[in-house]
C-alpha cells in the first residue's frame, strides 16, 4: 500500500474529502441517535412485555421485521444481505435487553 503525502494532493481534492467526511460524520451522528430513539422505543415494549409474562423473542415480528427491512434496503440500493445483518444484530441486542428486563421483573 502507498502512503502518500497528502501536502501533494490537490487542495481541491482535499476539499472534497474533507466536505464528504463532514457528511459522514452528521450522517453517523444521526445514525446513533436513531439507534438511541429505537432502543428508547424497544425497553418500554421490554417492559409491557415482562409485565405481561409474554417472551422476550417474538420469531414471526423478527421475520416480518427482516423482510420488510430487506425490501427497503433494495429500495434505497443498499445491499439487503448487510442490511439483514445489521438487524439482527439489533435484534439479538433488544433480545438481550428484554432478557434482563424480565429477569428483573422476576425478582
Amino acid at each position: 500500500m502507498s502512503t502518500r503525502d497528502s501536502s501533494a494532493t490537490d487542495p481541491q481534492v482535499l476539499a472534497e474529502l474533507g466536505r464528504l467526511r463532514d457528511s459522514i460524520d452528521n450522517i453517523d451522528a444521526a445514525v446513533v441517535h436513531m439507534l438511541a430513539e429505537r432502543f428508547k422505543c424497544t425497553q418500554q415494549v421490554g417492559h409491557l412485555k415482562a409485565a405481561h409474562q409474554l417472551p422476550p423473542a417474538d420469531p414471526s415480528r423478527e421475520a416480518q421485521q427482516i423482510a420488510r427491512l430487506r425490501g427497503l434496503a433494495e429500495s434505497a440500493k443498499l445491499d439487503p444481505a448487510f442490511a439483514e445483518k445489521l438487524l439482527n444484530f439489533i435484534i439479538s441486542e433488544v433480545i438481550r435487553h428484554h432478557e434482563q428486563i424480565a429477569d428483573a421483573t422476576d425478582r
